[in-house]
């Protein structure tokens, strides 16, 4: 039988939740090898570096990379479109393998598929899953959540909005943790960026023609 919705909805946030708390344990994301100055190399012992990296985190990597990521697995894993799920895998990895989210994404990913495994009936599920174990395919964990979101029919709006909360927050919590502030200024740099959430995801599910398909939070 189909689990019921809340067991449903429970598995996208056991992904959510395993990746942010995997970003909380390794710590604010350190210098890439090889990265000429990326955003997340800034120094963050003031409280306006780490707002700067909030903001170029939620612009330059949320924005036009995972939002879009997820609205276009969910599209692929509820049309069935196996091919274009596992050359959007590869897509993605021109953005992520330079960057420190790339190993907690990859390990995120593929735990969620495995346990996403007795779903047999769900083809896209199988592949993607044998993929990844075969090395075709990283398992990125943003697609692996657009598929989560897909099969077992949640709603993508709501799942958007969750996502972005919920990484933000784990990213903000990781450098508070550092012990370079008090709990009160990350909550203070976040305040404004989660008050911009919600018109970003409509701009990812309108970019992705799929917000006449979805009800109104």
């Amino acid at each position: 039988m189909r689990p019921n919705e809340q067991n449903a909805r429970s598995e996208a946030e056991i992904l959510l939740g395993d990746y942010c708390s995997l970003l909380q344990q390794v710590g604010f994301p350190g210098l890439a090898p090889d990265a000429p100055e990326p955003f997340w190399s800034s120094a963050l012992e003031t409280a306006p570096g780490l707002g700067q990296f909030l903001e170029d985190y939620f612009s330059r990597l949320l924005l036009p990379c995972e939002l879009p990521a997820i609205v276009t697995a969910f599209g692929h894993a509820r049309r069935g479109e196996w091919r274009d799920l596992l050359a959007q895998d590869q897509r993605l990895a021109a953005h992520l393998v330079p960057t420190p989210f790339a190993e907690p994404s990859r390990r995120m990913g593929s735990m969620q598929l495995a346990r996403l495994r007795p779903l047999r009936d769900h083809r896209i599920v199988q592949r993607y899953l044998a993929a990844v174990e075969s090395g075709q395919a990283h398992g990125w964990h943003t697609l692996v959540y657009g598929v989560t979101l897909s099969v077992y029919s949640l709603p993508m709006r709501q799942g958007l909005l969750y996502y972005s909360q919920e990484t933000l927050l784990a990213l903000a919590s990781a450098a508070a943790r550092s012990g370079n502030f008090s709990q009160a200024e990350p909550d203070e740099l976040l305040s404004s960026l989660l008050a911009r959430i919600p018109e970003a995801v409509e701009a990812a599910l309108a970019a992705n023609h799929c917000g006449e398909l979805l009800p109104k939070a």
